[in-house]
């Protein structure tokens, strides 16, 4: 049977599910950095932390001598190769190779302006 957040009566599947999605409303970080003063909430968070002090680059390109500390990172690096952009424009024919640059490109539609000048109206 699946597993119910107190908090938002989200499910999950299992219970280190649950437990791990919790800490996102209890704000418990129980994984802290040895190098620093850091805390996270996921143990997967402090190691992609940790390769910032040992210098671990785990994730090769395959097209040059590029590495990166996470996998999402090659993966968008990979895409300027490739010159693939699986983010499209449901509003015209623009395409992008991340999700961010879309989300920046679909305010021009929608006249969104997230950002406020703090010494003019603009």
């Amino acid at each position: 049977k699946p597993y119910k957040c107190e908090y938002c009566k989200t499910e999950f599947i299992t219970k280190s599910v649950l437990k791990s999605h919790i800490r996102t409303h209890t704000g418990e970080r129980p994984y802290e950095c040895e190098y620093c003063e850091a805390k996270f909430n996921h143990n997967e968070e402090l190691k992609i932390h940790t390769r910032k002090h040992t210098g671990e680059l785990p994730y090769k390109c395959e097209y040059c001598e590029a590495k990166f500390i996470k996998k999402s990172v090659l993966r968008y690096h990979i895409r300027m190769h490739t010159g693939e952009n699986p983010y499209k424009c449901k509003l015209c024919t623009t395409e992008c190779n991340n999700k961010s640059d879309l989300n920046v490109h679909t305010r021009i539609h929608t006249g969104e302006k997230p950002y406020k000048c703090e010494y003019c109206e603009a």
